[in-house]
């Protein structure tokens, strides 16, 4: 840890070099120090010992703004700013959100077989231009959930065939609603790598 003014005097050697290595020194441990830099620069970075915190100069050089707390305990950020790292979503917590959370609806390519990559979305759109069969996805995960949205198209009369990882209410695929531009949505959730249970929601205007 070290602090420097940054500025290197006119001088002789050796003391040039010692002068220069301690402002490096300062350069490369952010200014660490449980007192701020005696001087100090617009934008400048200071890691706040006494409070472990990471700290910028403001744009006027008449204050510091927050960055970081630190935990150098547990070698982790507690906080970001004024906000704390319970307030942002993380994927090993419990957490209620308290606004809408939405996912992206990812067009199939329609064709003989339609094959979804469960890596891509949670819910899918497609548009049947024939009869067709709906594939075992790839990237199947446990605990996945969604819905695909099945359009016919002008013509109406598609059928769609269902792979075998598909298991739906007593053990009997559902049915297409026929009608031209009918819509039909499949609600899913995956169990395994080799298994999703389905119910399709018919005829739905």
């Amino acid at each position: 840890m070290s602090q420097h003014d940054l500025n290197i005097a006119n001088q002789g050697f050796p003391a040039f070099r010692s002068d220069l290595n301690n402002a490096l020194e300062a350069l490369g441990s952010t200014s660490a120090g449980d007192t701020e830099p005696a001087t100090t620069f617009a934008n400048q970075l200071w890691v706040d010992t006494a409070n472990n915190l990471l700290k910028i100069r403001n744009e006027d050089n008449d204050a510091w703004i927050t960055l970081l707390t630190l935990d150098q305990t547990a070698d982790t950020i507690t906080a970001i700013g004024s906000l704390t790292i319970a307030d942002v979503a993380v994927k090993n917590a419990a957490q209620s959100f308290t606004a809408a959370q939405r996912g992206t609806v990812s067009a199939l390519t329609d064709g003989a077989t339609i094959t979804p990559d469960f890596a891509v979305a949670n819910n899918f759109s497609v548009t049947l231009g024939g009869n067709r069969t709906l594939a075992n996805p790839s990237n199947l995960t446990a605990g996945q959930g969604g819905v695909i949205t099945i359009t016919q198209d002008g013509t109406g009369s598609r059928t769609l065939a269902y792979g075998s990882y598909f298991k739906f209410p007593a053990g009997t695929a559902p049915t297409l609603t026929t009608t031209a531009a009918a819509v039909d949505v499949l609600a899913y959730y995956v169990e395994s790598s080799t298994r999703i249970t389905a119910r399709l929601v018919g005829d739905v205007k």
